[in-house]
């Protein structure tokens, strides 16, 4: 099956310099100088951006470092930028820094049915509650099974190797545990795909070094029939495609 999905961008992208990132979801970037702002021509403009991504990437945001904001739509906002893509640290890639981005991405996959992970399951709703959580979509098949599925976004790359989580997440290590339990009971199988929102990653694993707990988890939901699966992204000035499974565990 071919599997030619992506998320585009609806506005161009403007590149700027990441400055620094006052708190989790705000991020403050300058504008180059020929930017058509409030400044001048020639003094450049600091500017502040929404951030979907409340992980640490500190490896990623670098004073200095390349950033590509789009201009929001809509009103209500406190920021006129979001955040969407900065350099790679090699400076030869893209990275997404839109969390959502991938449940929106695989979402577009399994409504199109092409990801061979998931052959012979079919959709039936995204953000499904079970339990204390809600889960990121819920697949059924033609035997009647119900699976239920969690979407992970991935930044953190060290040698060719995807890493989750980036930072400590009580969160997740409580899906993780929920979704053992839920498995082992029997009602509906589980799964968790890795999404790395970068290219250059070979394979996708837990980081215990970071997150113990989670490893854990994670360990413990694979050990119960959990699958867990892994995909990268391709990422451009455009959008971002879905890209080929990687091992993971």
């Amino acid at each position: 099956m071919k599997e030619d999905v992506s998320v585009r961008f609806d506005n161009a992208l403007q590149q700027a310099r990441f400055v620094e990132r006052p708190n989790r979801f705000i991020l403050r970037c300058l504008l180059p100088a020929n930017f058509q702002g409030t400044h001048p021509p020639g003094a450049g403009e600091i500017v502040e951006a929404h951030l979907a991504d409340p992980g640490r990437l500190r490896e990623l945001l670098v004073p200095g470092r390349k950033i590509w904001l789009r201009e929001a739509n809509g009103t209500g906002r406190k920021t006129r930028w979001s955040a969407v893509l900065c350099e790679s640290p090699a400076g030869d890639s893209f990275v997404s820094l839109d969390s959502t981005l991938p449940n929106r991405l695989i979402g577009r996959a399994l409504a199109a049915g092409v990801m061979t992970e998931f052959a012979g399951w079919s959709l039936v709703r995204p953000e499904f509650p079970l339990g204390s959580s809600r889960w990121d979509f819920l697949l059924t098949n033609p035997a009647g099974r119900r699976l239920l599925l969690e979407v992970k976004s991935v930044t953190l790359v060290e040698e060719k190797t995807a890493l989750f989580p980036d930072a400590l997440t009580a969160r997740g290590a409580k899906h993780m545990r929920e979704l053992a339990h839920i498995v082992r009971d029997g009602a509906y199988d589980g799964a968790v795909l890795f999404v790395a929102q970068r290219d250059e990653a070979e394979c996708i694993r837990a980081a215990p070094h970071i997150d113990p707990v989670f490893a854990a988890a994670l360990a413990d939901a694979k050990a119960a029939g959990v699958g867990i699966y892994g995909r990268k992204c391709s990422i451009s000035l455009t959008g971002v495609s879905l890209g080929r499974s990687l091992p993971a565990g």
